[in-house]
């Protein structure tokens, strides 16, 4: 093998053992909400606005998850309006789910609603590198697919908020102030993300490692999905 195969084919491997070594240890904290959250949620009654927005932007910087979906998404998007639409389509899509899920108090299995957020990172991978023209010589609309899988996102928040059982003295004024922080939080982690991208796309190691990191983008979806029933069938 030529060196200058094997030391691109040496970075790639590098990076899968980095990145699955990673998510295994994220993975046992898959969608987790620490300690002291955990008492004020069980404790709190009535309106507390702030305290909900902080909650929802922590969710979502640290549900890694929803953003490896949005890695997932705007990967390939150069143009801002382009970023801008599918992000939007994606925030409309959870934070419908997330209030009607909340308010009509509709229960999920959250193992079977985490496998199919799964299922949506490797979906978005598989999409990157162009598997269903491919294969199936046939391109699904991404759009709807995005506004789709947040539909998906969505219900996994609100499914994580009813383990709580939340008074109903408050609720929608704390929901909102809830999805309001999630939306806060998204537009953190997302512009550290494009921040980041936006100087990796300068370095022809993009366009080499595209690939690479797609993936290892449907790697880490495909172990989500794994874990996510394994804990189904074991519970």
């Amino acid at each position: 093998m030529s060196q200058s195969l094997a030391n691109p084919m040496a970075k790639t491997l590098r990076l899968l053992v980095i990145f699955l070594g990673l998510f295994t240890s994220f993975s046992l904290f898959a969608h987790g909400v620490d300690e002291s959250t955990k008492q004020f949620l069980a404790a709190n009654q009535g309106v507390s606005i702030l305290p909900f927005i902080y909650i929802g932007a922590k969710h979502m910087v640290t549900g890694y998850d929803h953003l490896l979906f949005l890695v997932g998404v705007i990967f390939f998007l150069y143009r801002t309006k382009d970023v801008l639409l599918y992000v939007s389509l994606f925030t409309l899509g959870h934070s419908i789910t997330l209030l009607y899920g909340v308010f009509n108090d509709i229960q999920v299995n959250p193992y079977i609603i985490d496998a199919i957020i799964g299922f949506s990172i490797v979906y978005k991978g598989f999409d990157n590198l162009g598997g269903f023209q491919r294969i199936f010589g046939y391109q699904p609309n991404t759009k709807v697919a995005v506004a789709i899988f947040g539909l998906f996102h969505g219900f996994g928040l609100a499914t994580k908020i009813q383990e709580f059982q939340l008074p109903q003295e408050g609720l929608m004024a704390n929901i909102i102030a809830f999805n309001v922080g999630v939306e806060i939080g998204q537009f953190l982690a997302l512009g550290m993300v494009l921040i980041l991208m936006s100087f990796w796309r300068r370095h022809k190691s993009f366009l080499q490692f595209s690939t690479a990191a797609n993936t290892l983008l449907m790697s880490g979806g495909l172990m989500l999905v794994g874990y996510q029933l394994s804990g189904y069938f074991i519970s």
